[in-house]
């Protein structure tokens, strides 16, 4: 499935946007493991979430689901059955991450297995730790999937300080440290999203979290059992983060977008685009465990900036689309120590590059950085055919991109976009994007 695009003026109205795609994976693997009945709302219904959902049903979790509401009959922490078959995941890698963590911790063995695009993601960094704790687990001689775990009588206390920036090798680790004889504490330097710290907050799983100007230690102590409660899923910011860009970027635009989580580990992108001069105001804020605000956002003249290093932690899902305010900004913007793009569902930072030269931007590689001269207010894209990599975030930022361009844009392969975003088209044209599918 590809997408073509022509050049957009005022984007107009208010949206609505899918469930956060990191807390709906965490709320179905908590509630999975609680002791009763936990009702989700405002799940996302996209194929990585999806995948979760359908893995623990295969190890005899009763789920059911209508629309974006999920009901979860927990069954406990020693609950879980072995899978008749291998549990394939496809695209999402929070979903084999994650799941390895817990998995490693039961008395039944399992293999997880994904797509072409998730079986060529590093996955050595979780199980490095995890067999530390004393799990037995491997991947290929590569240190990629399929990921083999064997059955396991307990897991060891551990104490780890993780040598990148990840949430996902943080939330992997807390999830086996509920299977551990004693507390499971992860360090990290680079602060990363708190979704897991939190959603066990919500289910009633003691966490510790001490902090300092060097670094964050997150400590959990292991429950005998935990109880079931019921989530409420805000919008996910990173799908927001396309249509602030599609309207900062569009003459003449103002879109309000509703109910998005606005998590201080999430926003980077915000703080970045603020730094660059961007016009956006939060309203109706709602200061919970997972903080929501509607997002107002107007056209907007952009200044290139240094990107401050300490907001890309939590900014990395954003980043193709702030490449692309970076190519419309006015002079030089730097970004420098994103090596995490590089094992994304795609190289984006390569992905990226071939895209901001396929529009004519200029700019210039530097190891894991780039520097990008900004077109200015009044840049245009040159038409073009982008290779979306099979990367959704690389598909929706090209897209958004595409109001800027002359004539009509295509971007090739678009079907990983129902990854996180099933109903993107149906947004964009809600609000004036003048976007089909072929």
């Amino acid at each position: 499935m590809d997408f073509r695009v022509k050049a957009g003026s005022k984007l107009t109205g208010e949206v609505q946007l899918p469930g956060d795609k990191s807390i709906s994976h965490r709320s179905i693997m908590c509630a999975a493991l609680a002791e009763g009945t936990s009702v989700i709302n405002g799940f996302l219904n996209g194929e990585d979430c999806l995948a979760t959902l359908d893995a623990f049903s295969k190890m005899g979790v009763s789920i059911d689901k209508t629309d974006n509401k999920v009901v979860v009959q927990g069954v406990g922490l020693r609950g879980l059955k072995k899978p008749d078959s291998d549990l394939y995941l496809g695209n999402s890698g929070t979903s084999m991450r994650l799941m390895s963590g817990i998995l490693a911790g039961q008395n039944f063995s399992t293999v997880l297995t994904g797509d072409r695009s998730l079986s060529a993601r590093p996955m050595e960094r979780v199980v490095t730790p995890l067999n530390l704790m004393g799990s037995n687990i491997s991947t290929n001689l590569e240190g990629k999937p399929p990921i083999k775990i064997e059955s396991s009588s307990g897991l060891n206390s551990l104490s780890y300080e993780l040598p990148i920036a990840s949430a996902q090798i943080k939330s992997c680790l807390m999830f086996a440290g509920l299977y551990a004889n004693g507390p499971v504490t992860v360090t990290e330097h680079l602060r990363t999203r708190n979704h897991t710290e939190l959603m066990f907050q919500e289910f009633g799983i003691e966490v510790e979290v001490n902090e300092s100007s060097k670094a964050r230690k997150i400590t959990v102590i292991p429950p005998k059992s935990f109880l079931a409660t019921d989530i409420n899923v805000p919008a996910d910011f990173s799908s927001a983060s396309f249509f602030i860009l599609a309207a900062l970027i569009t003459p003449e635009s103002e879109l309000l977008i509703k109910n998005v989580g606005i998590n201080k580990t999430r926003i980077g992108f915000l703080h970045a685009l603020r730094h660059m001069g961007a016009n956006i105001e939060l309203q109706n804020e709602i200061n919970s465990l997972e903080p929501t605000a509607d997002i107002l956002v107007k056209t907007s003249d952009l200044k290139g900036i240094s990107l401050n290093t300490a907001l890309v932690a939590n900014m990395i899902d954003e980043m193709p689309a702030f490449f692309i305010a970076a190519a419309l900004a006015e002079g030089i913007t730097k970004i420098k120590d994103v090596k995490e793009l590089r094992a994304k569902e795609s190289d984006r930072l390569q992905a990226m590059s071939e895209a901001l030269e396929s529009f004519g931007v200029k700019f210039h590689l530097n190891g894991d950085g780039i520097v990008i001269n900004g077109l200015g207010k009044d840049g245009v894209f040159k038409a073009s055919k982008i290779s979306s990599h099979g990367d959704h975030r690389i598909a929706m930022a090209s897209s958004i991109a595409s109001l800027r361009a002359e004539g009509e844009t295509t971007i090739i392969d678009c079907h990983n976009v129902n990854t996180s975003f099933p109903n993107f088209i149906d947004v964009c044209r809600e609000v004036g994007i003048n976007i089909a599918e072929t």
